[in-house]
């Protein structure tokens, strides 16, 4: 049997422990994550989904502002002794009296094919840069950001449609298995860590709230990459008669170009609105204006007063 304490938060990784939990091989002495918070327009106070999961099925549940100051935490973990820790989008730092505490490893399962896109937004970074393929890696954690020795990793696939949440749920489904075989291995002593090239590393910077705001003499693809890289958030958005317009959904419409200016209407259609762009079109499918709800394109041009030689301008950096 495999002891482990499951340190996460977020509802990706629930998927993880659930089949981690259900796995005859493996026993999860507690489950560690952050504190309740306020959540949604309502601010109600929200327990993590990591935390429902575990309360659901009776494991014990810790919840700390910083592991890392937490010595009565600490002591708790030191007496579980378990083999291994495992972390999954977790949120918090671990230091290395933390590290020392499991008698095999802390083992971290990251959202990218490691030494690429370290840092805590691998799954839209890949996405808003183009990429074409990103994967799952497990890793022994160390100090530095993600720079432990890789365990395994398996490679996904990313289509030209596929949004930040398409691409978490692939993650969350491949997660437990990979990291079962890792623990596995690891336990038995029949997998063999490799050790990273740093000179291959990259680094996926979080989100700032300006990074949404659509400049339309980029190209349609990059326009594109932008819009499905934060569905989840920040949600890419431009502006419309003095008002914002959240981009929900778009398709670049290749072999078409135009001699208007960038941020122009060409044209309209029931399948969207057709905006110049440095290169190719960029067809707006849904989107979400400000103070109404998600609808498609043509419906919100018929209301809005949008047609042909409309424009729409970017929003300037607000503070």
């Amino acid at each position: 049997m495999i002891n482990i304490v499951y340190m996460a938060t977020p509802q990706i990784a629930v998927n993880c422990l659930q089949k981690l939990f259900e796995n005859k091989d493996i026993n999860i002495q507690a489950v560690v994550t952050q504190p309740d918070r306020p959540c949604g327009r309502g601010n109600k106070i929200t327990a993590p989904p990591v935390k429902e999961y575990a309360i659901a099925n009776n494991i014990k549940v810790f919840q700390t502002d910083s592991i890392k100051k937490d010595e009565a935490l600490k002591d708790e973990l030191k007496e579980l002794n378990p083999d291994f820790f495992v972390t999954f989008a977790f949120g918090q730092i671990l230091t290395q009296d933390v590290l020392d505490i499991p008698k095999i490893a802390t083992i971290n399962l990251h959202a990218s094919l490691l030494p690429k896109y370290r840092g805590a937004n691998p799954i839209q970074r890949v996405i808003y840069n183009g990429e074409k393929q990103t994967g799952i890696t497990t890793m022994i954690t160390v100090l530095s950001l993600d720079a432990g020795d890789i365990c395994m990793q398996e490679k996904i696939d990313i289509t030209k449609e596929m949004t930040d949440n398409d691409l978490s749920q692939i993650i969350s489904e491949k997660s437990p298995y990979l990291m079962y075989e890792t623990l596995k291995g690891l336990y038995n002593k029949t997998l063999a860590p490799q050790k990273q090239d740093d000179s291959l590393m990259t680094i996926a910077k979080k989100f700032k709230k300006e990074d949404s705001y659509i400049d339309w003499d980029k190209t349609a693809e990059e326009l594109h990459n932008q819009v499905r890289s934060m569905t989840i958030w920040p949600v890419a958005q431009t502006m419309f008669n003095g008002k914002s317009v959240k981009i929900l959904k778009t398709e670049v419409l290749y072999s078409e170009t135009s001699k208007m200016q960038t941020g122009e209407v060409v044209k309209i259609t029931k399948e969207g609105i057709a905006v110049n762009t440095k290169q190719n079109l960029l067809l707006i499918k849904e989107l979400k204006p400000e103070g109404k709800g998600q609808m498609s394109a043509y419906s919100w041009s018929n209301g809005a007063g949008v047609k042909a030689g409309s424009i729409f301008s970017k929003i300037e950096h607000q503070e």
